[in-house]
């Protein structure tokens, strides 16, 4: 009888001490914390996947012109808790490709999407397609438009053509020039040709050309090269602002204050530079990343309903220069 009742003893023990074992997954919230703390990120995660989820791919995240755009798509979108995916592939087309893949694979509702190589990102469009994710091209039109839903970008041509007519005023007996382009964009091809349309008349002798890929560190150390071999330069034309800042720079080490520099953007940057008194900065085409954004969220939105919506929209592109700089301020975008 004592046997039996010390089996029973143990058993009722052993029992408590299971349960005693097991209480970090039970009982209250106090006891559970961690497991509690997960729940609730689960359910806020569940929550911010409400409304729809736009992806957001543009060339290099570090060109302030791209993070400015992001930044004003985004705020559009909160207006109506709708979310934003963000991907940067640094200027490297296969990259933007394989994050086009992850947005897919993450299930989003439509693609905002500036490519790195007009040509070369046809396989990522092709993908959007296969999956019936709406493209919503922004700022640098693809080759391949028949696989876009819209295009929502400036006026390139104009911008090009402005910084053009500056010079044919500066430079009215025509000279030697630069220009600093790069094929793989088609907004910069825009650019390059609105401005040699311009000054087609001119009498100007372009020295040399070369493709910077739109980076400061490219324009600068190509600029550096150019100037070495060409002692008289007139002008020259930039692709983008980071461009143009890096010419100055490669200008301004080789002790060269005598050529006019011009850029496209309207950045922060540029618009300092023209503040400047002593500045070989002459102009840029500015455009506007804060409308852009909005206009493409309006027209993503509209895709998504099933509203009208414009298949091309171009904002307007005007001239800044050291005459009109403070009516735009240099701490901001236009």
């Amino acid at each position: 009888m004592k046997k039996k009742l010390l089996s029973v003893l143990l058993m009722v023990l052993t029992a408590c001490m299971l349960l005693a074992g097991c209480k970090k997954n039970v009982g209250t919230p106090e006891d559970n914390a961690v497991q509690d703390t997960e729940t609730e990120e689960e359910e806020d995660e569940g929550e911010e996947q409400t409304g729809y989820t736009f992806g957001y791919s543009c060339i290099d995240m570090g060109n302030p012109y791209f993070d400015t755009l992001k930044l004003s798509i985004e705020t559009a979108l909160a207006e109506k808790d709708y979310h934003l995916v963000v991907k940067d592939p640094g200027s490297d087309v296969n990259v933007q490709i394989e994050q086009v893949q992850e947005m897919i694979d993450q299930g989003v509702d439509a693609v905002f999407l500036c490519p790195v190589d007009w040509e070369k990102i046809t396989p990522a469009l092709e993908a959007l397609e296969d999956a019936d994710i709406p493209v919503i091209n922004i700022d640098t039109q693809v080759k391949d438009t028949d696989l876009i839903d819209a295009y929502v970008g400036s006026d390139n041509k104009n911008a090009g053509f402005l910084c053009g007519e500056d010079l044919m005023k500066q430079r009215p007996d025509g000279g030697s020039i630069v220009i600093l382009e790069c094929p793989s964009m088609n907004s910069i091809n825009e650019r390059i040709t609105g401005f040699e349309e311009a000054i087609a008349d001119g009498g100007f002798e372009v020295l040399a050309r070369a493709d910077v890929q739109g980076k400061k560190e490219n324009a600068k150390s190509e600029m550096k090269s150019i100037l070495a071999e060409n002692p008289k330069i007139d002008a020259v034309m930039c692709g983008n602002d980071q461009v143009a800042l890096g010419v100055l720079e490669a200008m301004e080490e080789a002790g060269r204050k005598d050529i006019l520099v011009y850029g496209v953007d309207g950045s922060p940057g540029a618009k300092s530079e023209l503040s400047k008194a002593d500045t070989a900065m002459a102009g840029t085409g500015a455009q506007s990343p804060i409308n852009i954004g909005k206009k493409a969220v309006e027209t993503g939105i509209a895709i998504l309903e099933g509203n009208d919506y414009e298949k091309e929209y171009y904002e307007a592109t005007f001239f800044i220069n050291k005459e009109n700089v403070e009516m735009y301020g240099t701490d901001g975008w236009q």
